[in-house]
Formats: C-alpha cells, structure tokens, sequence
C-alpha cells in the first residue's frame, strides 16, 4: 500500500511525549498548543467511494478495515497526542484485538451494509476497548458506552433481566442509528455528531452557537468543548492512523478472522444460561461474552428469545432445544398476595425460598401489599441456588487478586460462582484477572 507523502513525514516530526492510555470514559491529555495548529481538511466522508477494481476479500478483518479507512490523512497535535498515547501502551493492540475475535466483525457488517465511514466500526475500541461490560464512572455501559437515559430514549430495552447497552445487535443498532441521526442534524459533518454523541447534541449546538455569535468558525476543531469531548474525536482519528499504517509505526496488530464469530440460536422460551451452555456444549463464559446483554442466570422474558453461540454449535443446541420438556424450562406462576400473607407463607406454598422472591420481584425488606401480583418461579434446579441470595442478605467482602488468582480459583474458596463474580464486578469473562485488582464480593446469607 502507498502512503502519502505527508504521513510518514508526519510519523517522523509529530511524535510527542508519550502518555499513559485511559480506560473508557476517560480522556487522553492535550499536547501543548494542540488548539492553536490548524488541522489539515478533512476528506469527503459522508459516503464511501466503492472500488473501481474488485479486491478479494481478505481473511484479516484489520485489512478489510484497512481498504474503507480514509480519515488517516487528518493530522494536528491533539491527534499526534493521542496517537503516542496509544502507542505508548503496548498490550492496547493484542487486548482489543482478542475481543475483536468475537464483536468487531458483526460492527464492520453493520457499517458496511448502511454505507458509513468505517472509522465508526472503530469507535468502540475508543469508547470501551472492545469491552461490552465495561461501565464508567457515570454509568455509561457497553461496547458503545450508552448511557441509561439514552439507551431508553432510543428504545433499548433495560431491565431486571436484561439490559440492551450490553447486548452486541442491540447496542450496535442503536448506536449507528443514533450516530446517523446526529449526522445528518449536524450540518452532515461526522466531526460533530461524534462530538454530540460523546458530549450530547445540546451541548455541541450551543458552543456552535456562541462561536457564530462571537463571529468564530463553528466546525469541531474551533469549538471549545468539554476536555474529553476535545480528546474524542482525535483518539479516534489516531486510531485511524495506527490501524491504516501499522508497519510506519512499528507496531503489529494481531490477526482476526475476516468471518462471522457468532450465530443467532432460538431458545423457545426462557431458559436457564447454564442449561444453554450445557446443550450447546460450550464453556458458560463463553456463553456470557458472546450474551453480555443477559444479566441473569436465565434469559430474559421479555426480548426475543434468543442467543449468540460459537458458529458450529447451532445443529446440536437446536436438536437440544427440541428435547426439552416443559419441567425443563424457567417456569413462572403468578400469584396474587392476599390479606394476612407475608414472604415465608407464600415461599413455603410454592417450596422456594424467600430470597429468591425478592430477587426475582426486585422487594427490599419484608413488605408487600395485598393486591399485588408476585412471579414465582418453580420446577427447576436454580430455585434453591446459593446465587439467588440477594446482595443485601450477603456479607460484603473486599478481595485483592494474587498472583495465580483465577475467577474459578477464587469461586471455590468462597464457595460463589463464577457468574456472580463477574456480575458483581462487571467483569469481562475472557480477560485475566490481575494482581492487585480489587474485587467485591458478597458471601453468606439465608
């Protein structure tokens, strides 16, 4: 591939100090007199120009990336900053490259098949490093990192069960959309609706209104913008840039496979995850990374009753599937709270327990009302799980992980599991522990 002329004089003259590479929801430092270097202009991207020449498609997903990039060529110093911080971390590239495995592909179909800047398929390595159960500090969540309000003002589905800012289809549908309706709000300038989409559209509308009025130019780079929104778009450009020219930066990003890493399996109803994971005969966490949006021990019942499994798994997961009998499903009666009843008489009538009534009906405390309706789930081996004691009945317990640490290792010695560990902590399944990491446990209970 032929590289600009300007990039590699770019690589040699641009590199600033290095810096330490936030996690998501943070931002990356400003170099010194960032604001003052004009940018050079940004190329056309409100479409991609289809090849004149067939190219066969690559079994690399970074190269099929790579063709459809074209934001590369944006160079100033807030991008030169960024692009030292990234390089500057030399495990970002192997991590996000491991969780590419399993969600980057399903992001690059998605932007391919809406005809958008493939920069955007990028974003989540900057939003959450590819980490669909990272959460911010404000609660932002997902591989896009939406926030609560905005996930239900866009229509994704959060509740007790299940929470659609985690799912991979979910979150990526509402994101794109989202990003393609800021689009076209903002004066058809992907600057911008990048912007507003980190920092909101109201914020970015006003400062280009006070620019106008101040007789200033109202394009990203002139706006003054919260810090982090001013890092933003410069972290994904540098990304660009690291990803389009790998060899002019001396660095190697680990291969992905250019193919489908999921498939879509019926369930037929709700459906207990660790019998999922029994039938399709795969580890639960695997189950959990390719699931994240499933917060419980069983799917939800009010999404489509659905899964992602490992390609390959679908015949036998579906022939299991068809075996099941109804004593083998997540059963539920509901039941109508009378006068003089309280949560003991009714789990002894139903052979539950208490613990689990409040779990699964979100009940603090001991009170409940006459007339109302209560979910009573019965007929299944989890009713009676050390997992379905709610938080508040635990012992809250700090751990610091040791050398040699596992999540299995430390589910046995305080006889959890290993879902409620990474529930409790919002842990991504398939990374590794690390020493001295600080974990929240919560232990006994009746």
């Amino acid at each position: 591939m032929l590289r600009p002329l300007f990039i590699v004089i770019s690589i040699a003259v641009s590199l600033s100090a290095c810096q330490s590479l936030p996690g998501p929801g943070t931002s990356v430092a400003q170099g010194a007199g960032a604001t003052d270097i004009a940018p050079e202009p940004a190329p056309a991207t409100t479409k991609k120009t289809p090849p004149q020449v067939a190219q066969k498609p690559p079994r690399d997903l970074w190269e099929r990336i790579r063709r459809e990039l074209s934001w590369q060529s944006i160079h100033n110093a807030q991008v030169g900053d960024a692009r030292d911080a990234y390089l500057n971390q030399p495990n970002y590239l192997s991590v996000v490259a491991e969780r590419a495995r399993l969600y980057l592909y399903y992001i690059v179909e998605e932007v391919e098949r809406r005809d958008l800047p493939m920069e955007l398929a990028l974003l989540p390595l900057v939003e959450s490093t590819l980490n669909p159960f990272a959460t911010s500090s404000e609660r932002a969540a997902g591989l896009w990192q939406i926030m609560p309000a905005t996930g239900t003002h866009l229509g994704l589905e959060q509740n007790w069960w299940y929470d659609g800012r985690r799912d991979i289809r979910d979150s990526t549908r509402i994101a794109l959309d989202y990003l393609e309706s800021l689009y076209a709000e903002f004066e058809h300038d992907w600057m911008l609706a990048l912007a507003a989409y980190n920092s909101g559209k109201g914020r970015v509308a006003r400062t280009q209104r006070a620019n106008a009025a101040a007789g200033k130019p109202t394009d990203y780079w002139s706006l003054k913008l919260p810090r982090e929104t001013r890092h933003y778009v410069p972290r994904l450009i540098a990304l660009t840039q690291i990803v389009a020219y790998p060899e002019a930066f001396d660095v190697k990003i680990p291969k992905v496979p250019n193919k489908p890493a999921f498939v879509v399996a019926t369930t037929g109803g709700q459906i207990e995850m660790a019998r999922a994971a029994d039938l399709a005969q795969v580890e639960m966490h695997v189950l959990r990374a390719l699931n994240p949006g499933q917060l419980r021990w069983a799917t939800s019942p009010d999404v489509a009753q659905e899964l992602l499994l490992p390609p390959g798994t679908e015949a036998r997961f579906a022939e299991g599937i068809a075996g099941l009998t109804e004593a083998d499903r997540v059963r539920w009666e509901h039941y109508r709270i009378k006068n003089g009843d309280n949560l003991i008489r009714i789990a002894k009538k139903f052979d539950t327990e208490v613990g689990l009534l409040r779990e699964v009906n979100n009940i603090r405390g001991s009170m409940i009302r006459a007339g109302d309706t209560l979910m009573i789930p019965y007929g299944s081996d989890w009713a009676s799980s050390m997992a379905m004691v709610p938080r508040e009945e635990r012992q809250r317990q700090g751990y610091r992980v040791r050398r040699g640490d596992s999540l299995y290792r430390i589910a046995g010695k305080f006889n959890v599991s290993v879902n409620d560990i990474i529930a409790w902590n919002s842990l991504d399944p398939a990374e590794y522990l690390q020493p001295g990491q600080r974990l929240t446990l919560y232990l006994g209970g009746s």
